[in-house]
């Protein structure tokens, strides 16, 4: 009789195991894919002066977006929390968006080679990013997926996993797409 109760005991033992090693992979996919996230922003940051100051010499009464954009900037660096990140980093794409459409209105900007070589680098950065964030945010849910179903949920609490946050907005309607008003960031 002790023996079926062993045999059973190992099997749960080892279904453990194994649950518990994908949870440990899930996580340290959500860890690499926020890393990844994080080394397009960090580009991304990296560009916002530079491409701030090709505008800023063409643009010197647009002081209002070019302020706003760089105060974003500075906010951005200084938050940690994925929630609070991404809405700040939503609004920080939307204020870029602003420069860019400023060169419509400086034909010299929009012929400047340095500019034309900051906005191409700035919308690589941003497909990065993009491709960055669905990686992020399929691997959050993919994790947190594993975290709240049977059996793994119970794996899960014993070892304390705790569920991710996504990174923005996981939709890309075409409702989401923030409008470019010049002038103000909103």
């Amino acid at each position: 009789m002790a023996t079926p109760v062993i045999v059973i005991l190992m099997l749960i033992m080892v279904a453990g195991v194994f649950i518990y090693n994908r949870l440990v992979r899930g996580r340290n996919r959500a860890n690499t894919a926020w890393s990844d996230i994080d080394v397009q922003l960090q580009r991304r940051h990296d560009l916002i002066p530079r491409l701030v100051t090709a505008v800023d010499q063409y643009a010197k009464y647009e002081r209002a977006t070019l302020a706003a954009v760089t105060e974003l900037r500075a906010e951005a660096m200084r938050t940690a929390d994925v929630r609070t990140r991404g809405a700040v980093e939503e609004k920080l794409g939307a204020g870029l968006g602003k420069i860019i459409a400023l060169a419509e209105n400086y034909p010299d900007l929009k012929a400047n080679e340095n500019f034309l070589k900051l906005q191409g680098e700035l919308v690589e950065t941003e497909n990065y990013l993009q491709f960055a964030r669905r990686y992020y945010n399929g691997s959050v849910r993919d994790y947190n997926t594993m975290t709240e179903t049977v059996p793994s949920n119970f794996v899960a609490a014993w070892f304390r996993f705790e569920q991710r946050d996504f990174f923005q907005k996981t939709s890309d309607d075409a409702a989401n797409v923030p409008l470019v008003k010049l002038g103000s960031i909103e």
